[in-house]
Parts: C-alpha cells; structure tokens; sequence
C-alpha cells in the first residue's frame, strides 16, 4: 500500500492503459478520480473492479482537450477526496488515423496536436495549484517519438514528440515545488489501440524480432507508473522511459 492515503487523476481511465493504471493506482492504496470520455459502461465497469479491491473511486465524464471539461474533472476530484491532488496520470492520447502528409489538412493536424499535447499541458496546468511537495506527474508520450512513427503516424509521432519536451520542461519548472515529472513511452502494448492500427501479421512480425520476443501488456504499464506515482522514484524527474521489450534503444 505504498500509496495510501493519496489522491490520483487518471485522464482516460476507463479503459485499456487508464483502466490497468487505476485499478493498479488503488491497489495500493490510492484514492482514483477516473476520467472517460463517452462510454460510462466502461468507466462503470473500471470503477467495479476498484471496488472488488477494496478501493475508492469516482468517474467523471470529460474531454481533456476542453478547458471547461478540465476545470471540472479536478473541481468534482478535489471535492470528493479532500483538495489536495498527489497523482497526476495523463494517459488520454492516440494516434486516431493513419494519413500521409499530402492528406494532412489543417482540421487534423489541430486534432492530433489536441488530443495528444493539448490534453497533457491542459490537464498539467489545472493540476499544479492542487500539488504539493511529493507530487508526481507522469505523461504518456509513445516509441513513435522515437524513431518517428510508422506509415502515416508522422502528426502522431510529433505530438508524442513533443509531451516528451513538455515533459523535461515541467520537470525543470516544477522540480523547485517537489512535484516530479516523468513520461513513458510504450511501444507495442496489447490494447485496442494496436487492435485497431496495426495488423495481426505486423504484430507476429515484430514480435519476432523483439528481444523479450512478446508484446507488452497493460499491467506491464500500470507497475511502471505506480513506480513512478509512490515514493520509491522521489530522486527520479524529466525522464522518457521506454517501455517496449527492447525493440528500441535511446
């Protein structure tokens, strides 16, 4: 129970990554506010499994891409669990679809820009006021920021790009106030997001060449960021860590 008596938002909670990260976030002992986006029978069914664990939770409905939803994310957080934040998971993100440059117009690129960095320095910006020394931040940036995504992930790949700068820049900025700033950057975890974009036989392919030679899971993930959330990281800030069985090495 490294994280009793704590307070955790989850952007994008309910489900996949979000879903791994609040069960695994109230396992030990963290009190989880669990943000979806439009499927409360997800959210619903993540604050179950909380419950079956003997944890705390709420869920409120909110797009992080919109200040307004922001704002009332952490207003309803902070009145249910005592207004003062510790944990701060920005997961919400993805890559959406998959266009080459010339298909790219205007409309998309604010939507990727949006949904990936936008959401992470809307959410970050709210979060400060109610952290304290020992907080902690932990962003989702991606393997794509990397090596610079696959075929028609180049908006993507720079979103994700960028949370890894935002990332080192909070870390600077914060780190007098004791808040920490870390990010992780996944490859392939088997969630729907690769269920949806990319294929079976790309999937068997790389795991071929993986040197753990398997996918991630989303528990692989959850441990990584409740390391990151609890004390045993408190020396630990400004890092983009991989998580990706080994496929890439910084």
């Amino acid at each position: 129970m490294k994280l009793k008596g704590k307070v955790a938002i989850v952007t994008g909670g309910a489900r996949d990554l979000g879903r791994a990260i609040s069960v695994k976030l109230a396992s030990e002992g963290a009190k989880v506010v669990i943000n979806y986006f439009d499927k409360i029978e997800e959210a619903e069914d993540t604050q179950k499994m909380v419950k079956e664990i003997g944890g705390e939770s709420i869920i409120v409905q909110g797009d992080m891409t919109k200040a307004a939803d922001v704002k009332r994310l952490f207003d309803e957080g902070m009145k249910a669990f005592g207004g003062k934040l510790d944990i701060l998971v920005n997961v919400v993100g993805g890559l959406v679809g998959r266009k080459t440059i010339t298909e790219q117009d205007e409309d998309w690129y604010n939507f990727l820009m949006d949904v990936n960095m936008k959401s992470c320095w809307l959410c970050t910006r709210e979060a400060v006021p109610y952290m304290t020394d020992g907080g902690s931040i932990i962003n989702f940036s991606s393997l794509a920021a990397r090596d610079g995504g696959g075929a028609g992930a180049s908006l993507y790949a720079t979103s994700k790009g960028a949370v890894m700068t935002f990332t080192r820049s909070m870390a600077k900025e914060l780190g007098p106030k004791g808040i920490r700033v870390n990010a992780l950057a996944p490859g392939t975890i088997a969630t729907s997001f690769h269920d949806r974009f990319n294929t079976p036989e790309n999937r068997e392919k790389m795991k071929a060449v993986y040197p753990l030679r398997r996918e991630g899971d989303a528990d692989d993930v959850a441990d990584l960021v409740a390391f990151f959330a609890a004390d045993d990281s408190d020396y630990i800030t400004g890092t983009n860590v991989d998580i990706n069985g080994g496929i890439f090495f910084s």
